[in-house]
């Protein structure tokens, strides 16, 4: 049972992963779709009202602040989950190499939560509505932050799924 419940937490860490990531891009990309097809009469009058670019502006707003959202969410509940699938894989195998494993994946959501968020959150939240030409000095600790975030989730998720791997292989071998 052990086996299948941690092979089942490591999915729905890595699962929850893909889809954060994907959201949040589509999120940003999703505005330029709007924008360029005009969508609902109603959508395009306010546009036309406000301006193109004022009209982008809020929606860039409003998508940061539901990404904001998102991601501290999705670290807040990585933390119990990655807590529930190391005590699961201890269970599973006595091969280290799996404990370090899954230690580690709730280690870099932990670093996650703690360090890098955060900034993310407060760096990000004074570019919005700055002017990009010239770009603002924070710009560029924002785009490290948050290229060491992006890095740090797909090296967690490559590790959930050689967990779930390893744990696969082990439980074949009963």
């Amino acid at each position: 049972m052990k086996p299948r419940a941690a092979a089942f937490c490591l999915g729905v860490w890595v699962m929850g992963t893909v889809c954060i990531s994907v959201a949040a891009t589509q999120n940003f990309y999703t505005i330029d779709r709007l924008l360029a097809a005009g969508g609902h009469p109603s959508f395009a009058e306010g546009v036309d009202r406000l301006g193109a670019p004022a009209a982008r502006d809020l929606l860039r707003y409003l998508s940061s602040e539901l990404n904001r959202l998102f991601f501290r969410y999705w670290n807040l509940f990585q933390i119990p989950l990655g807590g529930v699938t190391l005590w699961l894989v201890l269970g599973v195998s006595g091969d280290r190499r799996l404990r370090w494993l899954v230690g580690a994946m709730l280690a870099i959501a932990v670093v996650l939560t703690v360090v890098v968020t955060p900034p993310i959150v407060s760096i990000g939240r004074g570019l919005d509505f700055v002017p990009r030409d010239p770009p603002p000095p924070s710009l560029a600790t924002f785009g490290i932050l948050h290229a060491a975030y992006t890095s740090l989730e797909m090296l967690k998720a490559a590790m959930g799924i050689c967990a779930a791997w390893w744990i696969g292989r082990a439980a074949g071998g009963r």
